[in-house]
């Protein structure tokens, strides 16, 4: 079972992967970058059922599989994603996007691994939900503030983290909706954060910079996921000094990667300058 869980993951990031590069493709093709734009093209439709797969694959796999087991298989996507979305472009991926893509790979992979899984029931309160939903609008809304006068590459890599702010607070509320104690009108608040996120990873998208937001998101989204099932569900972070250790230099081999990946990854055609 553990082998059928490993491939489901893994060709659920590949679907994944292909989703967002055509997503991206799309959005740096559109002016403006738009919900009502995109949603009106095909090739972007058929990336978000891409993403979609994606992501139920991923779900399929921890039925028959362990967590550790199952989520380095979906830090893959970040190796997967670069290629397609070259492929799209037409040309073939540099020897050094892949290589910052695998550095940040090893670093997800290493943080994932360290945090301990919780087998309790996740309970959210009212206020819990509430601190939530603002601490991740706060962060979100930092974040792209931030990106509005920074240098495109940056600008993809804040506005992609925003978006996976607000993902992993709809992720937290998620699991609290799956398998936890929670207030009926928790599922009207699920669908805004996911929107709004929707909408700053297409921009993000837009700049140009693929592998940049993509990796952010990779790395927000999860980051996000796990601090707040930390300080709202009570679900355990790493103890000792392995573990600590160990968090700290896959956050470092993340970060690194993650800066050279933005100087190596250049911006798509479609959304160069024109000097008009």
């Amino acid at each position: 079972m553990t082998v059928l869980a490993a491939g489901l993951a893994l060709l659920g990031s590949l679907f994944f992967a292909l989703g967002a590069a055509l997503q991206q493709f799309e959005a740096a093709s559109a002016a403006p970058a738009t919900l009502r734009r995109l949603v009106r093209r095909p090739r972007w439709l058929l990336g978000g059922l891409a993403v979609a797969a994606g992501t139920a694959l991923h779900v399929v796999a921890l039925k028959y599989g362990p967590l550790t087991v199952v989520q380095p298989m979906g830090v893959a996507s970040l190796l997967f994603a670069l290629p397609c979305a070259a492929a799209l472009r037409r040309r073939r991926p540099q020897p050094g996007e892949l290589a910052a893509a695998a550095v940040i790979a090893i670093g997800l992979i290493g943080l994932v691994l360290v945090v301990p899984e919780h087998t309790g029931e996740p309970r959210l309160g009212t206020g819990g939900a509430v601190a939530l939903l603002a601490g991740a609008a706060t962060a979100a809304l930092v974040l792209w503030a931030a990106a509005l006068q920074a240098p495109p590459a940056r600008r993809a890599g804040l506005l992609a983290m925003a978006a996976g702010v607000l993902y992993g607070a709809t992720a937290t509320l998620t699991r609290v909706l799956v398998d936890g104690d929670w207030e009926p009108w928790f599922l009207l608040a699920v669908p805004l954060p996911a929107l709004i996120a929707l909408a700053l990873l297409q921009r993000a998208y837009a700049v140009g910079h693929f592998g940049v937001a993509f990796a952010a998101l990779q790395v927000a989204d999860p980051l996000t996921a796990v601090a707040f099932g930390a300080l709202l569900l009570g679900e355990p972070l790493p103890t000792g000094a392995a573990s600590t250790l160990t968090a700290l230099a896959a956050g470092a081999l993340t970060a690194a990667g993650t800066v050279a990946l933005a100087r190596t990854t250049p911006m798509s055609p479609t959304s160069l300058p024109t000097g008009r």
